[in-house]
């Protein structure tokens, strides 16, 4: 199992439904000091914009300097604990593909055992092309395009220019085109290679099976039946480490994705009560940043989901 998901393993792994039910009831055991930690800053947040508001009752100036520090306290308020969600972000992405790659090969022999030796190659193949295109792009350039989403946002809010605006919603679209772009090609992928790969594995063992059957003499029948008996222990092994690995991944994914989800709800449920008596460009800024933690969900939800998707082609079998 690994190391970073040690805590929530379940001790039942043989019961996928029993596993998933300890994982959940521990991560959500667990949120306890994210709750404390996220509410503290909404707080700090509300007051923040209650002040701007009653400064905003004076003109000239004073209305403009007020705009710019409440701009300033907050995103510096917010920009804290975004950043470390952010790193926990692409942290969490980092340790799914590395126990990727221990799993899938376990996945590849136990499928090639049963029979599926195209199958496991195609399978194998793709998943580890695309998990290495989605982790490198989420750690090289869409995680770093979160600090640029959320600069554009704050310089937005404090000067209120709508080219900003336009760059940020632009980089907001590049980030949900790209995962989204790579899950589609993925799932494709991985439908069309496992419905062709699936029909060849299945020919191979019925023509393998026929073979042995007619041309070892008297036994063949016997050998033909034992060795169908083989492929379904193969693949009894096959699904126990899938159930394993499934859990193992959700084991990292879900403590980082709840904990970042609480912020994201919170400073969703913040951005809606500092609209009734806030000012227009500071509510949006909270928006903002609540947006940016909706990017950093799907960025570990789709290296999660690709994880996952996977591991269940495995599981699927031959043909």
């Amino acid at each position: 199992g690994p190391e970073k998901g040690a805590e929530l393993m379940p001790e039942d792994t043989g019961s996928f439904a029993a596993g998933l039910t300890e994982l959940l009831r521990d991560a959500v055991l667990g949120l306890r000091p994210d709750l404390k930690e996220a509410s503290k800053v909404s707080l700090g947040v509300i007051a923040a914009v209650m002040m701007v508001s009653l400064l905003q009752s004076f003109s000239g100036s004073v209305k403009t300097v007020a705009n710019l520090a409440g701009a300033t306290a907050i995103a510096a308020g917010l920009l804290l604990s975004a950043n470390s969600l952010i790193r926990l972000g692409s942290q969490t992405v980092t340790e799914i593909s590395e126990y990727g790659k221990l799993l899938l090969p376990v996945m590849t022999a136990a499928m090639a055992a049963q029979g599926g030796a195209a199958s496991s190659t195609a399978l194998y193949a793709g998943t580890a092309v695309f998990d290495s295109v989605l982790s490198s792009l989420i750690s090289r350039m869409l995680g770093p395009m979160v600090y640029l989403f959320l600069a554009l946002s704050a310089a937005n809010s404090a000067i209120g220019e709508n080219i900003l605006g336009k760059l940020r919603d632009l980089v907001k679209n590049v980030v949900s085109w790209s995962l989204k772009t790579i899950l589609t090609v993925f799932t494709t992928y991985m439908t069309v290679t496992g419905v062709v790969s699936g029909t060849t594995d299945a020919a191979a063992l019925k023509a393998t099976k026929v073979t042995i059957s007619s041309v070892v003499p008297v036994v063949g029948g016997i050998l033909s039946d034992a060795s169908e008996a083989v492929l379904v222990s193969a693949g009894l092994m096959k699904n126990a480490a899938g159930i394993y690995g499934i859990l193992a991944v959700l084991a990292v994914f879900l403590s980082p994705f709840l904990k970042i989800g609480v912020h994201y709800l919170i400073l969703k449920l913040t951005a809606a009560v500092c609209g009734i008596f806030g000012e227009k460009g500071l509510t949006e800024l909270i928006g903002d940043f609540s947006t940016a933690m909706g990017l950093l969900l799907a960025m570990t939800g789709s290296e999660c989901l690709l994880l996952l998707i996977s591991t269940v082609c495995f599981l699927k079998g031959v043909g």
